[in-house]
């Protein structure tokens, strides 16, 4: 049968709302424990719920997490690092108290922490010792958290400080022989990915450090996963050489892995991600980043070979092993995230869980074409293309698609090549889209992650508009309808565009932000300075971010956009939509401002993210003058 001749952007796709928002689950922090797997699924469709999932060695797979719970901490507001497993003993942080709750293995949660303004992440189970090793955050002062390392007493739950007096501290790893602790630790102004310090305790045996020494890092190397070897050894991320490499200290050297133009970590910006382990003493299996995917790799200590494993994903994360067992989080362009368990003997891998239960038909999924475009000063800005497809319908003859441009947020973050439903919603209804790793992106490298310092708000804008340029000048896309889209970070950016440049025709800011002073005012302590870098320091340099803040550009808009902000979000609060919202309503351009109840920054909700899309859509064909195939929810836009 030959294709429906149909507007772009007017396709009728199985790829709906209702498919995005509650046909998958987030799968995250991975964990083993003998036989048994673990790892956190965040359900949708129970409020974004996070469980702790158990898969035994028969291959059943159970919740840990009963109804009632939601295993997540609010450390530095992203948390991660919720959960800590040793010997069927499982700790972890509830979301609506914050406190530690203790839970063997076939009974119910107890409370392990006192009802107070404490928060903990990132734990590691001592049995020998029957303790907690901890980050923890302190609300009870007045002013900022206080962040500490913390050692919890598994059968009292009291806890006791062990590191403390720098801003803020992360991934405590113990000995193998139960001696040594590391740690990493950072301070205003740096963000973990600026710069860090590996520090080596000493531990007694009730778990208190009795020596303690400074092992690597400082204000411009970033280290990241300190791990431990079998025999003892500590290993380490390091981008000293100006990528994230393997590095290994033994007894006091430190040495290179394996130097080489690619990312061996990423921003942590959660707690608890991990990108390589021991297969065994001598072999560390290992994921990296080059030329726009990830890789899976073994690695030889004694001699640095690298050796690539041949698989079919491309998004690789998660990496754990126990003995020939390798297991990691994977995706692909065509398939959604996945629990891999790949048999490094049999050099065969088996899905365990997927995020996705059944997949869209592969002929309606758009895969990401990586592109390389010119972009300010001589230089180099990358992005994934994503061409509309459908295999029932075409465009009218000489009509060009709409493109709709994703700034990702962050802005110290990236976008990756694996499947997502929310770019194939758009291109399976006619509507192309990039997304677009502008400079200041990881997986490139450190010269490319600095590219935004002192520059936001202009060298992220400027890749973005020059991507959509790029595209058409190769005549892929309509120039008339050009749209940018973005969350958080990736919002100010979809802001910034539409406020300071004329080159998009409408915009979608979700919880985006528009006034960088009162960012710098009011925001969490983890991100409380990382404007200083981005921009500038303030107030110092107040006049930069007055002069950077869409808010007091109005005037300069000319084009429609929507927003979309929850009520609850404390890293970018719903008073800076608000006056974007209110400033275009009264400068008459078409507008509209959807806002969630109980949403925080980033939506989890299957009812919400499903509305955001719909209306969106709905949107844009307002605005671009097509008729989307799905019933929709009408929108109030104002001025229309």
């Amino acid at each position: 049968m030959a294709p429906t001749v149909s507007p772009y952007g007017s396709w009728k796709s199985p790829i709906t709302a209702e498919v995005v928002s509650g046909g998958e689950i987030g799968l995250e922090q991975v964990r083993i424990d003998g036989e048994n797997i673990y790892w956190i699924e965040r359900r949708p469709q129970e409020g974004g719920r996070k469980v702790i999932v158990r898969r035994s060695a028969d291959g059943k797979i159970s919740d840990v997490t009963p109804f009632g719970f939601n295993a997540r901490t609010r450390v530095h507001e992203y948390g991660g690092g919720d959960y800590a497993v040793a010997d069927g003993l499982v700790v972890f942080s509830n979301f609506t108290d914050q406190r530690l709750y203790h839970q063997e293995l076939g009974w119910e949660p107890t409370p392990l922490t006192a009802q107070a303004p404490l928060r903990y992440a990132d734990g590691q189970i001592d049995r020998r010792r029957s303790v907690l090793f901890s980050v923890r955050e302190d609300h009870s002062g007045s002013d900022e958290p206080i962040n500490t390392l913390v050692c919890i007493d598994l059968n009292g739950g009291d806890d006791a400080v062990i590191v403390s007096g720098n801003d803020f501290y992360s991934s405590p790893r113990l000995s193998p022989d139960g001696s040594l602790l590391a740690w990493l630790t950072w301070k205003h102004p740096n963000m973990p990915w600026d710069g860090t310090e590996l520090w080596l305790g000493k531990l007694n045996d009730k778990g208190s450090i009795v020596e303690k020494q400074k092992i690597a890092g400082g204000e411009h190397e970033s280290i990241c996963q300190p791990e431990w070897s079998p025999a003892g050894d500590l290993y380490f991320v390091s981008d000293r050489t100006g990528w994230w490499n393997l590095y290994r200290r033994r007894q006091t050297e430190i040495e290179a892995l394996c130097s080489m133009q690619a990312e061996f970590g990423h921003p942590h910006w959660v707690f608890g991600t991990r990108l390589y382990d021991f297969a065994s003493e001598k072999t560390i299996v290992c994921s990296y980043t080059g030329n726009g995917r990830d890789y899976l790799a073994i690695l030889e200590t004694d001699t640095g070979t690298l050796r690539q494993i041949e698989t079919p994903f491309t998004g690789i994360a998660q990496v754990h092993c126990t003995g020939d067992r390798t297991i990691f989080i994977g995706a692909s362009p065509t398939s959604s995230s996945s629990i891999v368990l790949w048999n490094l003997r049999a050099h065969q891998w088996q899905v365990l869980r997927q995020s996705r239960i059944g997949e869209v038909d592969a002929s309606y999924i758009s895969e990401p074409q990586p592109i390389e475009f010119p972009t300010e000063n001589g230089l180099t800005a990358y992005g994934y293309f994503y061409r509309p497809n459908h295999p029932d319908y075409t465009s009218p003859r000489n009509e060009k698609p709409p493109l709709v441009v994703i700034s990702h947020g962050g802005p110290t973050s990236s976008s990756s090549a694996s499947l997502k439903y929310s770019i194939q919603y758009w291109t399976s209804r006619g509507i192309a889209v990039l997304d677009v790793n502008y400079g200041g992106s990881s997986g490139y490298g450190r010269a490319y992650r600095e590219r935004l310092n002192g520059q936001w708000g202009i060298v992220d804008v400027d890749d973005c508009l020059n991507g959509a340029r790029h595209l058409v000048v190769r005549g892929e896309v309509d120039p008339n309808r050009l749209a940018i889209r973005g969350g958080s970070a990736g919002g100010y950016t979809t802001l910034c565009a539409l406020a300071f440049r004329n080159t998009f025709t409408a915009g979608a800011s979700l919880y985006g932000v528009s006034d960088l002073e009162a960012l710098a005012k009011d925001t969490h302590k983890f991100e409380s300075r990382y404007l200083d870098r981005l921009i500038g320091p303030y107030p110092e340099r107040r006049d930069l971010y007055l002069e950077r803040s869409p808010i007091h550009f109005t005037e300069r808009l000319n084009c429609p956009m929507i927003l979309f902000q929850g009520l609850e979000d404390k890293v970018v609060p719903p008073n800076q939509s608000e006056k974007m919202f209110e400033a275009v309503r009264a400068k008459k351009l078409p507008v509209a401002y959807l806002t969630f109840e109980g949403e925080q920054h980033g939506f989890r909700k299957a009812e919400n993210i499903k509305r955001v899309l719909d209306a969106e859509l709905y949107f844009y064909g307002k605005i671009f003058r097509f008729e989307p195939a799905d019933s929709i929810e009408p929108v109030q836009i104002e001025n229309l």
